[in-house]
């Protein structure tokens, strides 16, 4: 197909990559171990573990892994938020050959069956904090081998016992669990010191991670990323962020990247940009292990000039509007890549204005690896849109029969790339619902592309507000409400309406406390035609999102419904 998108992509970006200079994820990062053995590559708590010892603790676990009778192929489970046991975790999955399976350590017990039975998960590395989870659904599954971390393992004697300490028995953060045969962290890693690692031959086609993804929409699936597809994302990422590494209006960048990693590590945005891009990039990661404390986030990235920050909308928007977080040094930074959720322009601007940096929003799910498009990295200028694809990257807007829409026409945005998913976990019919016959998937999103290949979403096809007859997108309501002073967060749905058949409901939380229901319904007159206006606003002290800070549209329709009913 044609490519009109090429033709404006930065100077300098290669218009394709070769996922085929590595012959799988465990070459590339048995490239960094080798190239920047002595460099820090992961820092959570102040303590901070170098490449070498990624390498060497990796290869421990996956040696205890294959001693426990695990076979190429064999999933594996990692349950933890981000400690320095995940990326250790993950590399020595891969090597050993097995499967990474990605589990959201939050999850209710139902959330937790459903994925590990699923996915036939033979192994569990959970910190103990969630371990209370696993307990009750264990016997259900077809796990054998559960490992048990603690938040102070690799922090070092004096320092770690201390945490556990304050963990287990200050904070009571720890219930009580009892999982017969549970193996501690440290024992695995004192054991499996006395075994080798058995090499593996692991291909392009050999399954790398399973993504579950869909949650709040249905039952969780996962999506099947292959080793070629975190290959071609992480060097479709890499390709894409040098224009503004290489900003000859900026200071070169330095010789070792820095990366602040808030999103969580199992989820895909982190994964990818944040680990896997880290790691080949030989840039020091900065593992936050939870977000939503702005104090700690911010004591832990005050010592370093942070060059790249990936984060979502709701993140940003929050770090802001913080006063402490305003005063850090932002001489470095030089990427901001926002993604999970649309970039608002009120927020993009705000961030520009503090740090001298743009947000560069881009697009992309767990099934494509997840990046699909990004706005270029060299202007600060808000678009509006998802940008352009990324290299090696196709993408066509679809009708319902799956056609090809002309340019500027809403329809379903479709991808093909080399970082598209091989499908779904043993769910050939939920694959066939959102691959073409040409091998683009589908994503579920609307969206209208112009004449130079940027794309703009209008919204979700089940987040549509239907108004009378009229299409009204929620992303365009929320952008338009979020540029007033007075409001922090928003959020749109449509509820039942006798009238017009839907209603606009909003969901306001408040920047400043005096704003009233009139201040805003003012500024929708201002900024809005007349079916996009609000018809109910309700203000709230917060609103309900994902892990990521991704806000849960459907939890407030749920709400909304059943206060109608």
């Amino acid at each position: 197909m044609d490519r009109p998108w090429l033709a404006h992509y930065p100077k300098g970006v290669a218009h394709d990559i070769d996922h085929r200079q590595y012959d799988s994820l465990v070459h590339l990062l048995e490239e960094a171990f080798t190239k920047y053995r002595e460099r820090n590559a992961f820092v959570c708590m102040g303590k901070a573990i170098t490449f070498r010892e990624v390498d060497e603790t990796s290869k421990i676990v996956g040696a205890w892994l294959q001693s426990r009778g695990l076979q190429k192929g064999d999933r594996v489970a990692v349950m933890m938020p981000n400690v320095l046991q995940y990326p250790i975790c993950i590399a020595g999955i891969l090597r050993a050959g097995m499967v990474v399976v990605n589990v959201n350590p939050l999850y209710t017990a139902r959330e937790l069956e459903h994925q590990l039975r699923d996915a036939g998960a033979k192994a569990v590395i959970i910190l103990e904090n969630f371990a209370t989870t696993l307990q009750q659904v264990i016997d259900k599954t077809a796990v054998k081998h559960v490992v048990v971390a603690s938040l102070g393992d690799m922090l070092g004697f004096a320092k770690g016992t201390f945490v556990n300490f304050a963990v287990r028995h200050l904070k009571k953060m720890v219930p009580a669990f009892n999982i017969p045969g549970a193996v501690r962290f440290n024992t695995v890693l004192a054991d499996g010191a006395r075994l080798t690692l058995k090499g593996e031959r692991i291909g392009h086609d050999d399954v790398a991670f399973l993504q579950y993804t869909g949650g709040t929409t249905g039952v969780s699936k996962g999506a099947t990323l292959l080793h070629r597809n975190l290959i071609a994302n992480v060097l479709q990422s890499h390709e894409w962020m040098m224009p503004a590494l290489n900003n000859p209006a900026k200071s070169p960048p330095p010789e070792q990247l820095t990366i602040v990693c808030a999103l969580p590590l199992y989820h895909i945005f982190a994964l990818t940009v944040c680990c896997l891009l880290g790691m080949r990039s030989g840039s020091l990661n900065i593992l936050i292990i939870n977000p939503r404390d702005q104090p700690a986030l911010i004591k832990e990235i005050a010592p370093y000039k942070v060059n790249l920050f990936p984060a979502v909308n709701t993140l940003y928007n929050a770090l802001a509007n913080n006063e402490e977080f305003r005063k850090l040094d932002f001489s470095g930074l030089r990427v901001s890549n926002g993604g999970g959720m649309a970039v608002q322009e009120a927020v993009a601007q705000q961030w520009l204005k503090i740090t001298g940096c743009p947000i560069c929003e881009g697009y992309g799910l767990s099934e494509t690896s997840p990046s699909a498009t990004c706005n270029p990295t060299d202007t600060d200028r808000y678009s509006g849109t998802i940008g352009l694809p990324m290299p090696s990257t196709e993408i066509a807007i679809l009708d319902d029969d799956a056609k090809p829409v002309p340019l500027g026409t809403p329809g379903e945005i479709a991808i093909r790339g080399p970082q598209v998913m091989a499908g779904y976990w043993l769910r050939p019919d939920e694959t066939a619902k959102v691959m073409t016959p040409d091998g683009f998937f589908k994503t579920g999103d609307i969206g209208v592309m112009d004449e130079r290949g940027y794309t703009k979403i209008v919204d979700r096809k089940k987040d549509m507000i239907l108004v009378s007859g009229f299409n009204v997108y929620p992303n365009e309501i929320e952008g338009v409400v979020a540029g007033h002073p007075g409001v922090l967060e928003c959020a749109a749905i449509g509820v039942p309406d006798k009238n017009a058949g839907e209603a606009v409901k909003l969901f306001i939380v408040k920047k400043d406390p005096n704003l009233t229901e009139r201040d805003v319904m003012e500024y929708c007159v201002q900024n809005l035609t007349g079916y996009k206006k609000p018809k109910f606003i309700e203000f709230r002290a917060d609103l309900p999102k994902t892990n990521v800070g991704k806000i849960l549209r459907r939890e407030l329709r749920d709400e909304a419904m059943k206060k109608a009913a």
